[in-house]
């Protein structure tokens, strides 16, 4: 993606759930034959009619009293970050969430009127309709109280033994965590199934560096007051401060035994580590304290006889903490957990403090209007129902067409930048270049929709609506084991602003609502439109050869298609980039994560010069021209950089940096142009400019 999970993303992108066309072929040839191959017209025709500025880029919001050698990120969108105020209700503000407002607007303007429709029972319609009108009703939601929370709460209290503890944790129809967690995802060995898969849970607070490092101390504190607050709300009568108190802190201390055995995030993101088949018969013999049989039948897996198992080694550390944790600990930490997870449809006491404590983590001084809540919900429970509307109203069918072509051409220029590495060998690259011919695209939204028809949402019931959305989610993943997998399903909603790559499907996919500028408009300059969706584009094949994409072959297998020399090359030159990110700083004290990020930052060096690669290829030789005093280099480093700006409060930046697989946007700038050899000529930056980087020190890597 943009952001990641088990599939990787771009710009910041999101995880895949559990009939397939394949591209023509990029096949092996030399430079001259595959470049006059890959000389397409440029994705549009810049006509001077674009959304942003006179060619696709937002010339007003540069500041050009920087030196782009100085700062490029300042440079290419200074004035409109000072211009641009954070909006309360956000803890960031870029291109990314302003087009998510965008979507979120017009995804307003459709349940709006779906709700004040009169809609056929059982229809699409008035599942959405009822769904969002219902979540807007808070007069409602008050009147009802906990009542509705009760019979889960009754559930908890009504715990003897660490057996009732399993299966309370394993209901499908509450929310409730456990240290140990258990989802359907696809088996990276065998694309063609879904397996479960078991891993570490149970945590509260973004990522276990917030249970003990010291810049969150703060943070820790207000969270065991925050523990303390919501388990207030679970008494019927009489309020017990002094018990709240003390329940509080045994379920923060229970927590940081959680984390003090969770892997560090960088570690989760190695998927041969991550990736260990296990019998159910193992797991009862390996983590033995643990009621497996009795959680699987629970959840719903029972019949499994096999699972894969993500942070191997911490399994039974986590079993023992669980048997050896007293029930009543337990207890507490369910019910802090189960209210916390409902407040949105709980009374709007319960609400505000859980958005109160939110505020410390993301700095976000205001919560959401209820109809962006409302939109956001709706989305969760029926996406595709809500994107299928979306999509008759709002895309352009061009730009689906603009978009194939465009794939295309970076495809072709992926072949070439390939061929053309002097550090892989001749088997190594056969291989590299049938992953790249198997890329499947989706663009703008799925050829089939989701089924609702099994969800039943009934108006005035918004605590219902929510659980059986949740439920039906759950069976509908569930149904997935044991049946082939369908490599025409999204991860995605169309309404979507972001991108990703799945690499067991070895899939591409771009969501209708990111195609829109800045990232694409086919009325803006080619040279904008190939710096902005071009890098993305590149930004998605590149996660099939970063760091950890690079580890499945053309078919979506997890396996080590590289030679051995090839593997040593690819780590030297990914290490280096590493190096370099782990030396930025962004708040005093606060660096980022190298490791952690590099897939993210190998995704945008490498989609970069991809794009850059087809941007020149599709010239055809023919000069660029300037427009409005810029050459076509300067155009394309300048509308990659305008998709980043972005303003941050602190308290987000720190979110991030410790918990993101991306790096924060100014380094997704500077760090990307510093390492390519024509962000120099284009801008004439010199060795005495910041950003300078000695031409062996330039990462090259695709």
């Amino acid at each position: 993606m943009i952001r990641s999970s088990a599939v990787s993303s771009v710009l910041i992108l999101a995880a895949v759930a559990c009939g397939d066309s394949t591209p023509p072929p990029v096949t092996p040839e030399n430079n001259s034959a595959a470049e006059a191959k890959a000389a397409q017209p440029p994705v549009s025709t810049y006509n001077g009619k674009p959304k942003l500025g006179k060619f696709g880029v937002d010339t007003a919001g540069m500041d050009t009293s920087v030196k782009p050698g100085a700062d490029f990120y300042q440079y290419a969108g200074g004035t409109w970050m000072k211009e641009n105020q954070i909006p309360a209700d956000k803890s960031k503000w870029g291109m990314f969430d302003q087009l998510r407002e965008e979507s979120d607007g017009n995804v307003h303007k459709i349940l709006e009127e779906i709700a004040k429709a009169k809609n056929e029972k059982g229809s699409n319609a008035q599942k959405i309709g009822d769904y969002y009108a219902t979540y807007l009703d808070t007069d409602a939601i008050e009147k009802k109280g906990l009542a509705p929370a009760k019979p889960g709460l009754d559930a908890i209290a009504a715990a003897k033994n660490i057996n009732d503890i399993a299966k309370l944790m394993a209901r499908p129809d509450l929310p409730l965590p456990g240290p140990i967690g258990m989802g359907v995802t696809l088996d990276q060995k065998n694309p063609d199934r879904c397996v479960v898969h078991v891993g570490a849970g149970g945590l509260g607070m973004p990522d276990k560096e917030y249970y003990s490092n010291e810049k969150f101390k703060t943070a820790r504190e207000k969270y065991e007051q925050h523990i303390a607050n919501v388990l207030a709300f679970s008494h019927e009568k009489k309020k017990d401060a002094k018990k709240d108190a003390a329940d509080a802190k045994a379920v923060m201390a229970l927590e940081t035994k959680i984390a003090e055995l969770h892997w560090a995030r960088a570690a989760r993101r190695e998927k041969e580590k991550m990736y260990n088949p296990k019998s159910v018969a193992d797991l009862q013999k390996d983590a033995a304290k643990f009621p497996w049989k009795l959680y699987m039948d629970t959840i719903g897996y029972g019949d499994q006889k096999d699972v894969i198992v993500g942070e191997l080694d911490a399994i039974p550390k986590l079993a023992d903490l669980f048997a050896s944790t007293p029930v009543a600990t337990w207890k507490a930490y369910l019910t802090f957990h189960f209210l916390r997870a409902s407040a949105d449809v709980l009374p709007k006491a319960l609400d505000q403090e859980v958005f109160e404590f939110s505020k410390v983590l993301s700095g976000q001084p205001q919560q959401r209007e209820r109809w962006k809540r409302a939109v956001s919900s709706t989305n969760g429970a029926l996406g595709e129902a809500v994107g299928e509307i979306y999509v008759q109203r709002y895309f352009q069918p061009k730009a689906k067409a603009e978009m194939d072509r465009l794939i295309e051409n970076i495809r072709k220029a992926y072949g070439i930048r390939i061929e053309g590495n002097d550090w892989m060998t001749a088997e190594t690259k056969k291989a590299a270049l049938e992953k790249l011919a198997a890329f499947r695209p989706k663009i703008a939204f799925p050829v089939k929709w989701k089924n609702y028809s099994s969800l039943e949402v009934v108006a005035g019931d918004a605590w219902g609506n929510d659980r059986k959305a949740s439920l039906w989610h759950h069976e509908y993943k569930k149904a997935k084991l044991g049946k082939p997998t369908d490599k025409d399903e999204w991860s995605m909603t169309p309404q979507t602003v972001n991108a990703y790559y799945n690499p067991v499907f070895n899939e591409i996919v771009f969501p209708a609502a990111i195609l829109q500028a800045p990232f694409f408009d086919p009325e803006a300059d080619a040279a904008v439109n190939y710096g902005g969706i071009g890098s993305v584009i590149g930004h998605e094949m590149g996660h099939g050869f970063d760091d950890q994409g690079s580890k499945s072959d053309a078919k979506g297998v997890l396996r080590n298609w590289w030679a051995p020399a090839d593997l040593e090359a690819f780590k030297k030159r990914t290490d280096a980039l590493a190096d370099q990110y782990s030396q930025y700083e962004p708040l005093p004290g606060v660096k980022v994560n190298g490791r952690l990020t590099l897939g993210e930052n190998i995704g945008d060096l490498g989609g970069s010069n991809v794009a850059y690669k087809a941007y020149q290829l599709s010239l055809d030789g023919k000069p660029a021209g300037t427009i409005d005093g810029f050459t076509g280099d300067q155009r394309f480093f300048l509308g990659y950089a305008q998709v980043w700006r972005s303003v941050y409060r602190d308290e987000a930046l720190k979110n991030q940096v410790t918990t993101d697989p991306h790096s924060p946007a100014m380094y997704r700038t500077n760090g990307i142009v510093r390492n390519h050899d024509a962000w120099y000529k284009a801008f004439d930056v010199k060795e005495s400019d910041a950003l300078y980087l000695a031409p062996e020190k330039r990462v090259k890597i695709w």
